[in-house]
């Protein structure tokens, strides 16, 4: 007999609790919506206009799953996880090769796509935009940035992400790795799981 009191007051205390909840996270300011990101009671200021390349990136947020085929013959498993991070002024990937995971980070600098790669090969270049389209990104390695040479050392070269026109839930990954003194083509095919 005691209990429905109790049980009433429980479901009042997390009807209220939700809507105190709903009511402060409707009232964020998102960055995605032009709106000013704060941390605790500090603005950040408004996300700046992105390169089109960047925009090219935010069409791949989400998780990738494919074979990649080395520039061996061999054929691998590999996964990408992109995020939007930084209060939307930067987009992580984590990549999966064969069980290696690498990070690549994608922002702009002064309306310029700059992207760093963390790569199992012990080595960080840094990449800018070669070419753009609505479906398709390439990039190079920005030599004066990364200044590596690729008689001594090795490194990824270029990357291009192909969206699928007809399916926007799969696209084709190219890249160039200078290995050994030799410039190298691989390609992948994934789709996107989530």
């Amino acid at each position: 007999m005691h209990k429905t009191p109790l049980l009433l007051l429980a479901t009042l205390v997390l009807i209220l609790s939700s809507q105190s909840c709903a009511d402060s996270s409707s009232s964020l300011p998102s960055s995605s919506d032009g709106g000013e990101e704060t941390i605790g009671d500090v603005g950040m200021g408004v996300i700046a206009q992105q390169s089109a390349g960047f925009d090219i990136m935010k069409k791949m947020v989400g998780n990738w799953e494919g074979e990649l085929t080395q520039f061996t013959g061999n054929v691998i498993n590999i996964s990408s996880e992109f995020r939007m991070i930084s209060g939307g002024n930067t987009i992580s990937e984590k990549l999966v090769e064969d069980g290696v995971e690498m990070l690549t980070t994608y922002t702009d600098y002064d309306g310029e796509l700059i992207v760093k790669h963390y790569c199992a090969l012990g080595t960080e270049p840094v990449f800018k935009v070669q070419s753009v389209t609505d479906n398709s990104l390439s990039i190079v390695v920005d030599e004066a940035e990364s200044g590596y040479n690729p008689e001594k050392d090795n490194y990824v070269n270029s990357m291009t992400w192909t969206i699928n026109d007809s399916d926007p839930n799969q696209m084709t990954v190219g890249s160039t790795v200078y290995m050994d003194g030799e410039l190298q083509s691989q390609r992948s095919i994934v789709k996107r799981v989530n």
